[in-house]
């Protein structure tokens, strides 16, 4: 593996972080978060049609640009930097991914050029109310009847699905447990049936929505592959999708660091900037140590990603495990060195906090994570 970024993949973080840094500052932010949806419809239109974000993993014959999980991990880092409020990550990380590791060519051909245009916003609906992401949590249910699958229950903490176009809906045929009988299947938004609604969260630069499915009827083909069996292309969704909210956890984090070292130049007591002082010097070395030990973990999940190795699993999980840590204390840090204005709604410490805590739990915790490396490694 190769953990150095070749030239192409250079320009597109500095595009990326160029073109944030232009159009998704902190006033962007803060009036895309106020919004209904969420995010801004012009922006996003800008990133898929000027930037062709959307596009990165969709194979070329169904309009994208081809590329691999390293390119997600690039544009992710700098997104998460930016805190921007956007659907690229529940488009492109969980929706896309799912659709060109498990979708039949006539469910590709159906949704990924849209996904791609940027006309198509899609959502994973994998967790239910308890919160619980392995697949014993899958309780809603799919059962055949005739031509059709009735699919009946309630999703949990779907990021941005009160406004996807494509909800991929995760249920289990009736009678089984674990991973057998679990699998994604196509439902548009416009379904009779589905019924959803944007829940109040902590972290406002990022939608959850909960989901009810009131014996929602898709034809058999909606079923992601055509298999009712379909644990493994999730599984692998999920795992995808995970090194993606690792890097951007990594993106945050470093943006803590960089706004905890600025204030720490310009904050005076008793005459001297504060980042002279050996406390304050001694906490930003310990954050820039997490954040690049955290990003190499990152970086080498992405190529395991790419290379859809048996390292994937635990690669995944270590990564998101340690960015976790690494987000959340960062932010911690930075409120700290910030004092008491840290935590007002002038600085944006506050923002990056909140994506740290609520970043923390999606895809499954710290603690989650460090289990399924002992399960793998059979401890």
């Amino acid at each position: 593996m190769n953990f150095a970024l070749d030239e192409q993949q250079r320009q597109l973080r500095d595009t990326a972080r160029a073109f944030l840094s232009a159009h998704a500052g902190s006033a962007e932010v803060r009036a895309a978060m106020a919004t209904e949806r969420g995010f801004d419809p012009a922006l996003w239109r800008r990133i898929a049609e000027e930037m062709g974000w959307p596009a990165v993993v969709v194979p070329e014959d169904y309009g994208g640009l081809g590329l691999g999980q390293v390119e997600i991990m690039v544009l992710m880092e700098a997104m998460g930097a930016a805190v921007l409020c956007a659907p690229f990550f529940s488009t492109v990380c969980l929706g896309a991914n799912a659709l060109v590791v498990g979708a039949s060519p006539e469910q590709r051909a159906a949704w990924l050029p849209g996904i791609a245009a940027g006309t198509t916003t899609a959502a994973l609906a994998h967790a239910e109310p308890d919160g619980r992401w392995d697949a014993d949590g899958v309780q809603a249910l799919a059962r055949i009847d005739g031509a059709n699958v009735v699919l009946s229950g309630t999703k949990a903490y779907v990021v941005d699905g009160h406004t996807a176009d494509l909800l991929l809906v995760a249920a289990r045929t009736p009678g089984t447990s674990g991973t057998t009988g679990v699998a994604l299947y196509l439902v548009p938004a416009t379904t009779p049936g589905l019924r959803r609604r944007a829940l109040a969260t902590l972290d406002q630069t990022r939608r959850l929505a909960e989901i009810v499915l009131d014996d929602v009827r898709v034809p058999r083909s909606a079923v992601l592959g055509g298999d009712p069996q379909g644990w493994e292309p999730l599984a692998t969704t999920l795992r995808l999708a995970t090194v993606a909210l690792a890097a951007e956890q990594v993106g945050g984090a470093e943006r803590c660091l960089d706004l905890a070292v600025a204030y720490a130049g310009e904050r005076m007591q008793f005459g001297r900037p504060i980042g002279s002082f050996q406390a304050i010097k001694h906490k930003c070395a310990d954050m820039l140590m997490r954040v690049e030990a955290a990003r190499s973990a990152t970086y080498y999940a992405a190529c395991a990603a790419d290379e859809r190795g048996p390292e994937l699993a635990i690669a995944a999980s270590l990564a998101k495990a340690y960015a976790s840590d690494t987000y959340f204390r960062c932010a911690a840090d930075c409120l700290q060195i910030h004092g008491g204005v840290g935590f007002t709604w002038e600085y944006d410490v506050h923002l990056y906090f909140k994506r740290a805590r609520s970043s923390e739990s999606l895809l499954g915790d710290a603690q989650y994570h460090r289990e399924l490396v002992a399960r793998h490694l059979a401890l």
